[in-house]
């Protein structure tokens, strides 16, 4: 018999679960990893400089780049046909451990909330093993941010924030919110990692084991 079971801290758990698979998700396919140094352009009727400076971004496979006279225009898409025109190698194994930790996390985001109603399987806490799971996630996310910044060096790079730019050092160019999001992302995977033993012992305290004796198949505990 199917016992939904619904405590705080299990709820908690869910929905983080689910908001950082959701965020590796949007960083992952976002183009704003790197935002380039402003420019500007000349007035074509007046003849002088467009003072609004705008900035281009630059992903790990797609970019942002503004058109027109003043930037009030976005043209956004991939920069590469294939994986093997990614800007560099760095980027593609960042691209490969990135992509393998948002999967983990987007299957654990599904699992969790079938937890609402399974608990365990074959004897095995379903908290524990998507706990394991978003350690897991975490550290292929991690692999894939610290290679990230070693691709700086390539010519796609290099072309875009300025010849300075090297590995780990993005001369002209500065780190966009994706990034940060990733890092957040991964952060709170970790933390998603220590909910799940708190989730656990939540649904399966002794209160919940009262209610489940009465019978009960709805139980909320907060």
């Amino acid at each position: 018999m199917c016992h939904v079971i619904v405590t705080c801290r299990s709820l908690l758990w869910t929905l983080l679960s689910i908001m950082v698979a959701f965020m590796e998700l949007v960083a992952f396919m976002s183009p704003d990893w790197l935002l380039g140094h402003p420019k500007s352009e000349p007035d074509v009727n007046k003849g002088e400089l467009d003072v609004r400076g705008y900035r281009s971004s630059l992903g790990l496979y797609s970019r942002c780049l503004p058109i027109g006279a003043y930037g009030v225009g976005v043209s956004c898409g991939p920069y590469t046909d294939t994986f093997e025109e990614v800007a560099s190698k760095f980027w593609q194994a960042a691209m490969l451990f990135l992509a393998a930790g948002t999967l983990v996390l987007g299957c654990v985001a599904c699992i969790s909330i079938f937890t609402l109603c399974f608990q365990s399987i074959k004897k095995k806490s379903l908290f524990n093993i998507c706990g394991l799971l978003q350690a897991i996630g975490g550290l292929l996310l991690m692999v894939g941010l610290m290679l990230y910044p070693a691709g700086w060096g390539s010519e796609k790079v290099m072309q875009f924030c300025g010849k300075e730019a090297s590995p780990f050092r993005p001369a002209l160019c500065s780190l966009g919110w994706a990034f940060y999001a990733a890092i957040g992302g991964t952060l709170a995977t970790f933390l998603c990692s220590v909910l799940s033993a708190q989730a656990e012992i939540a649904t399966s305290s002794d209160k919940v084991q009262e209610e489940i004796e009465e019978g009960k198949s709805l139980i909320c505990l907060f």
